[in-house]
């Protein structure tokens, strides 16, 4: 297949004075013959590539050529560089915590969330201890089978689905729900009273049976 092309290439060893833009046809004309016609794309595709990086750094690096040369190799590689960090996103995105959730990364039990939560009261930490012990009474609703288990829901959406089990307890699920949007996503101040409330909730939620008044 280099046959044709080295024979053409030959004819040129004559200091013959030709122009850059007649080699190039020339060279054109011979890949267009029937013996290129069978190249791979692949091939193909990267050696069109090579030779439009070999256009691109053809410039002195002076001249506008080459100036433009640079800023758009730099372009093409500030886009690959964010296609990739994309694709890298996205693929670790199950990994991720959705918006508004109650449960973070890690996995605890009821047990480990109240233990938790106890902890941070201790140290008055009450934002804090207010998140993990709604976040036991969650784990306790989903270990005792009151609502099915669902990666990323948020606080509402626990309190509706426990609330249409435990009807009685719905309208305490709600305002349980929103202390703990707002001391997670609305940056409010926990309260020692806020907690209290929220653990007298999770005491009786405790003893609670699905359809059944506490």
């Amino acid at each position: 297949m280099l046959a044709p092309l080295a024979s053409s290439l030959a004819s040129f060893s004559s200091p013959v004075d030709i122009s850059r833009d007649q080699a190039a046809d020339e060279a054109a004309r011979e890949l267009s013959r029937a013996g290129y016609q069978h190249e791979p794309l692949f091939d193909r595709l990267r050696r069109e590539f090579s030779q439009f990086i070999g256009d691109l750094m053809s410039g002195d690096g002076t001249g506008t050529g080459g100036v433009l040369s640079l800023v758009v190799i730099v372009v093409v590689l500030v886009v690959l560089a964010v296609l990739l960090l994309w694709a890298l996103r996205r693929f670790s995105g199950s990994a991720r915590t959705e918006p508004g959730a109650v449960f973070g990364r890690s996995e605890r039990t009821a047990a480990e969330h109240r233990s938790e939560a106890e902890r941070l009261a201790a140290a008055e930490d009450w934002a804090g201890a207010i998140r993990e012990r709604l976040r036991a009474v969650a784990r306790d609703l989903e270990e005792r089978a009151v609502v099915a288990p669902l990666p990323g829901r948020t606080a509402m959406e626990l309190a509706e689905a426990a609330g249409q089990a435990l009807p009685s307890h719905a309208a305490d699920l709600r305002a349980a729900a929103r202390l703990f949007d707002d001391v997670t996503y609305g940056e409010a101040d926990g309260t020692r009273e806020g907690y209290l409330t929220l653990a007298a909730l999770d005491e009786r939620l405790r003893s609670a049976r699905t359809g059944v008044t506490a």
